[in-house]
């Protein structure tokens, strides 16, 4: 497995995610305003506020993927670490977990990886840990493997 290609690749999808979200919100904001040069009374208005809402939402999905990209931006090529860390690849007995941003479960060079947050549970649960070291994942017990 790549890593360094794993993390090209979750910077492409969060790229797409970003970009998708930010012409959703313009889509939105355009919607509001069209709505308020109406003079028609109070369903414009409230036609207004739902699409200021809408915007404001993915407003915050954009800005979410814009601060998950910059962690990635920090994951650098760096030895090979002995313990499990923000940016660490890990081989388990439960499959590939990637510890970076929280995008799920990702197939990546005919490999399925679950790229999670360091604040997540598993996230969590992965840090720190060492080759042979166990931990709990969908209340069963797993084995790392390996670290990259």
């Amino acid at each position: 497995m790549n890593k360094d290609a794993l993390v090209l690749y979750v910077k492409t999808l969060l790229e797409e995610k970003m970009q998708v979200a930010w012409e959703a919100m313009e889509a939105a904001q355009e919607s509001a305003n069209d709505q308020g040069k109406s003079s028609m009374g109070d369903k414009y208005e409230t036609s207004r506020s739902m699409g200021q809402l809408d915007r404001n939402m993915h407003a915050k999905q954009y800005e979410q993927f814009r601060l998950e990209r910059t962690v990635l931006e920090r994951i650098g090529n760096t030895a090979v670490p002995v313990r499990g860390a923000v940016g660490s690849l890990m081989k388990t007995t439960a499959g590939w977990f990637f510890i970076s941003v929280s995008l799920g479960v990702l197939k990546f060079e005919d490999e399925t990886v679950i790229a999670v947050s360091s604040s997540s549970p598993v996230g969590m649960s992965l840090l720190g840990k060492n080759q042979s070291d166990t931990f709990r994942f969908q209340n069963k017990e797993h084995t790392i493997i390996g670290l990259m």
